[in-house]
């Protein structure tokens, strides 16, 4: 997604909704799965971490931070995921959907 100006990104973040089986940014629909575990130290994530999988191939926006490891060269292509930390700011939202 593109936006003109930090005004217009603002304005699209303020109406993020996290729903039990997907996220809407103001009229973008992202049909997505949670998952919450426990993860290794090794992986340096902290207790309680969600994360968040994306059901199709449309990504997610840059401001949720996603990871994606798709690999044109070789065919690979993979889904987004984003991981929602408890220091988020939306944690405590989609921590009641998970």
């Amino acid at each position: 997604m593109k936006f003109k100006n930090d005004k217009q990104r603002k304005a699209m973040f303020a109406n993020i909704k996290f729903g039990k089986k997907g996220i809407k940014i103001d009229k973008n629909y992202f049909p997505v799965s949670y998952s919450k575990g426990n993860y290794t130290k090794e992986s340096g994530l902290p207790e309680g971490t969600i994360t968040i999988y994306s059901k199709s191939y449309k990504h997610f926006p840059k401001e949720l931070n996603p990871e994606n490891e798709s690999d044109m060269r070789t065919d690979y292509f993979e889904k987004d995921r984003v991981r929602i930390k408890p220091s988020n700011k939306y944690y405590k939202e989609v921590n009641k959907n998970v």
